[in-house]
């Protein structure tokens, strides 16, 4: 790959697969942070009061503005403060599938794609469990074929959405001539534990919201032009033995968070290790990229980022705008912030890269070229 005009590629190689479409849905209820800052700390358990007010101090914090619940409040209220993880992973289940089949439709229709054109549907959550998984039970609901190729993932994290981007790339790849669909789910508020007062719980309380996205992407040898951008190149880096650092204790009381303190410092100082070899690969710096479509893993992460690669402040506004309006939405939130630089896309030709942290510590990265 070369560099013509400063910013642009070109590419002697044959082009990658490219997005056709790209739909997001969230639940109807929808709160200020003020609101949802308020109902939670007011049923912390008693004789908490220095985490109630610091619960306070970090949710005021957190960059977020609003953020969408899968139930109304009150009922969520009574829901999470039951532990019942049955009840909650039920109602995931039902919400999940509805929000699935919004995004899949809608983005199967923006495309010009017929359900049955579909040849694989890879589906990416960590909020919930299923078997059979999300996407066997939308199969027949969409009314895709029989022998649709299905690639659930699962563990992933706040890295899925780039991770089932880069699988997307992968697939279409090795089958130009097919048509793959990515479904991510997540409905954070459902795994929240009112009884936990641990400050990981608490920033969780505070930066999590609920939603889904789903995106229709074409190998090369598809007839028809996508508007959206190529996926040139994807990149995968894990440091070792972080495996507590983000994640989940999952038990008989369900999805209990682990986030460690020291996440935004392993993020500035990996990371840009991570985005110079990659970028390398392509004769480019981050200086190069036209836009930055990076998960929403809160206002520390976000500074973390910008202070390690040197970024300008407004390198980030797509993703500092998705987490004030609907807070961090895990594996959905780097896929909110791609909708919204589709709909004001760069120059032809312009480089992009999508980037997310998740566990393990993992850092996953996908090349776009406009």
């Amino acid at each position: 790959m070369t560099l013509t005009t400063p910013g642009r590629l070109t590419d002697p190689r044959p082009r990658g697969p490219r997005l056709a479409a790209l739909h997001t849905a969230f639940p109807p209820y929808r709160y200020p942070q003020s609101e949802l800052t308020e109902a939670l700390t007011a049923r912390m358990p008693a004789k908490s009061d220095a985490r109630t007010h610091l619960a306070r101090k970090v949710q005021s914090n957190a960059g977020v503005g609003a953020r969408h619940m899968s139930l109304p409040l009150d009922e969520l209220l009574d829901l999470i403060g039951r532990d019942d993880f049955t009840e909650s992973n039920r109602i995931w289940l039902d919400t999940a599938l509805d929000l699935g089949r919004q995004v899949i439709t809608g983005s199967l229709r923006t495309a010009g794609v017929d359900p049955h054109e579909v040849d694989a549907l890879f589906s990416t959550t960590i909020t919930g469990l299923a078997v059979p998984s999300l996407e066997a039970r939308l199969a027949q609901r969409l009314g895709l074929r029989q022998d649709v190729k299905r690639i659930p993932l699962f563990g992933n994290g706040c890295a899925g959405g780039a991770v089932g981007l880069a699988r997307l790339h992968d697939y279409l790849r090795a089958h130009p001539g097919h048509v793959a669909v990515l479904l991510a789910v997540e409905l954070c508020s459902l795994v929240y534990r009112q009884k936990d007062t641990s400050m990981a719980n608490i920033v969780a309380g505070g930066l999590f919201g609920d939603g889904a996205a789903a995106v229709v992407a074409l190998g090369t040898h598809r007839p028809g032009t996508p508007a959206g951008p190529e996926i040139t190149d994807t990149h995968s880096w894990l440091l070792p033995d972080t495996e507590d650092t983000l994640g989940w204790d999952i038990g008989s009381h369900g999805f209990t968070i682990l986030l460690a303190p020291e996440v935004p410092a392993l993020t500035e100082e990996y990371v840009p290790k991570a985005v110079h070899d990659f970028l390398g690969r392509h004769g480019l710096t981050p200086g190069r990229i036209g836009s930055w479509i990076v998960h929403g893993g809160g206002p520390k992460v976000l500074t973390a980022v910008e202070r390690a690669l040197g970024l300008s402040p407004q390198a980030l506004d797509l993703t500092r705008r998705s987490l004030a309006a609907r807070g961090n939405l895990s594996s959905v939130s780097v896929l909110d912030v791609l909708h919204a630089a589709l709909a004001s896309p760069p120059p032809p030709g312009t480089p992009g890269l999508v980037a997310a942290m998740g566990p393990g510590f993992a850092i996953e990265q996908v090349l776009l070229r406009w």
